[in-house]
This record gives structure tokens, sequence and C-alpha cells, in this order.
């Protein structure tokens, strides 16, 4: 279920064109009435208007990404800087992109958002892994990992790591290395478990390390 929070009626109707027959929705249209209904709903997804009436600042969004942590929150918003953006992302949201963004393209926001990827803008990738290399209280971790990384790792495990630190989704993976996404996936949970990270951020900063060491 996706929950739609926006004060204009015709953001909230294309939102609703793009989504129908893909999953039933619900409307907030106001900060109070939204922060209700995410507790009561527990909505898979949030869209959020960026211009919601009742947004004050940055940190009326980390409110809504801590109120309920199931709920993954897609930002909607006219073009902002990188560095808004990052600080979004660094909240803990799941997806950024531009008001106008086609029908289609929602549908795949939506499609990836659930299959646990994050939606983010190519140019805005490389801020942010560089960011994360130099900020994250992990790296002694990751310096680790690509130690041993040939040797913890298959082939074929090695192969969709290096494709995740090319940015690719699980989609594409699977596409190229033609098997299923959920093969794709199982990989995934067997390298997250050897390199004890929990996600694909984490990998492609490892990814990052070994190309470099190589």
């Amino acid at each position: 279920m996706i929950l739609l929070a926006s004060t204009n009626k015709e953001i909230i109707l294309r939102w609703q064109q793009a989504l129908f027959g893909v999953s039933p929705t619900y409307i907030a249209c106001s900060y109070a009435s939204l922060t209700e209904k995410i507790i009561k709903l527990s909505p898979d997804i949030l869209f959020l208007d960026y211009e919601l009436v009742g947004i004050k600042n940055q940190q009326s969004i980390l409110t809504l990404v801590n109120l309920k942590k199931e709920t993954k929150i897609v930002v909607f918003a006219p073009e902002l800087p990188d560095e808004t953006e990052w600080k979004l992302f660094k909240m803990g949201i799941k997806g950024c992109c531009l008001n106008n963004v086609q029908s289609e393209q929602i549908k795949r926001i939506v499609n990836a958002i659930l299959h646990d990827e994050l939606w983010i803008r190519r140019t805005l990738t490389n801020k942010i892994l560089n960011e994360l290399v130099k900020v994250t209280h992990e790296k002694n971790q990751i310096e680790r990992a690509v130690n041993d990384l040939l040797d913890n790792l298959t082939r074929r495990e090695y192969e969709i790591a290096m494709l995740v630190g090319h940015g690719e989704t699980n989609k594409r993976i699977a596409q190229r290395l033609t098997i299923t996404e959920r093969t794709v996936k199982a990989h995934l949970t067997e390298i997250f478990r050897k390199l004890h990270i929990s996600d694909r951020i984490k990998l492609a900063l490892i990814m990052k390390d070994a190309s470099k060491s190589l």
C-alpha cells in the first residue's frame, strides 16, 4: 500500500493515475494528517511532496523516517541542490526525484523501492560514495573485507558484487548474467553474510576499494 502526501491536487492526481492497478493508495493533504495515517496504516511506501503544507524543514522529514522504520519514503521535489538531496538520503529516505517525473518512471520507482533498492540520480552516486568513504565508521572493516574479497566470494558472487559496484540494479544484473532476479538476491544475501555488511551501498564501497587495489 502506498500513501500519497501532497497539498497539490495535480500531483496527487498524477500519482494516482500512475499507480492505478499497481497498488492501493491513500491520501494525506497535510503534515499533521500524514503523521496520523503513517501510524494507522503502516504503508509500504510514502510518496512525499517536499512542499507539503506543514513541513517546516528537513527535521520534519527525519521525524517521518523515524515514525515507521518499515515505511520507505520517496521524496518528490523541484530540482534540489546535491547537498540537500544527499542530506535527505543520510536521513534515511529511499528515493528522490522531480515532481514532473513520468508515469512509467513512477512504476519503475515503486518496483525498485519494493526490491530494497535506492532511487538515486547517477550524478549523485559518486558524491555519496566518496563521502561515505570519508565518514563511515566501518572503514577499517571495509578495508579488511577488500583484502579478503577474492578468497571469500565465489566467482559468480564476485561478478555480481562488481556489477553492484558499477551501480547496476538487480534486474540489470539478472539480464547481464542470464539468471533470475531471485537468484541475484540470493547471491547478494550470501555476499552480505560473508562480508559482514547489511546493504548494497556498503558493498559498492567495498568494490570501489577493491578496484583500486587490483
